[in-house]
C-alpha cells in the first residue's frame, strides 16, 4: 500500500512539473490559460495530499478559479481588439 502511495505522490510531482513546463512553453495564450487553470487545480490536490486542507482550498478558489477566471476575461478582452489582417475597419 505505501508503494501506491509513494507512486501517486511521485506521478503528482511529475504531473506539475511537466505541467509548469506547459504552461511556460504554450505559443497559443488559451491554451496556457487553461493549462495554468489546471497546474493550480493540481496543486490544490498536491496541498491536500500534504493535509492542508485549507491551503488546498484556498489554491483551488484563487489561484485556479479566480485568476483564471480574470486570465480568461483579459484574453476576451485582448482578442476583442483584433482583426484579422485585410479584414475592413468597421468604423470607416
Amino acid at each position: 500500500m505505501a508503494a501506491l502511495i509513494l507512486a501517486f505522490d511521485a506521478v503528482l510531482a511529475l504531473g506539475l512539473v511537466w505541467l509548469a513546463w506547459r504552461v511556460l512553453t504554450s505559443v497559443d495564450l488559451f491554451r496556457a490559460v487553461v493549462l495554468f487553470i489546471a497546474f493550480g487545480l493540481l496543486l490544490a490536490l498536491v496541498w491536500a495530499r500534504l493535509n492542508a486542507p485549507d491551503i488546498a482550498l484556498a489554491e483551488a478558489a484563487i489561484g485556479a478559479g479566480l485568476t483564471g477566471v480574470l486570465l480568461l476575461s483579459a484574453l476576451g478582452r485582448l482578442g476583442a481588439g483584433r482583426r484579422p489582417p485585410g479584414d475592413p475597419d468597421p468604423d470607416g
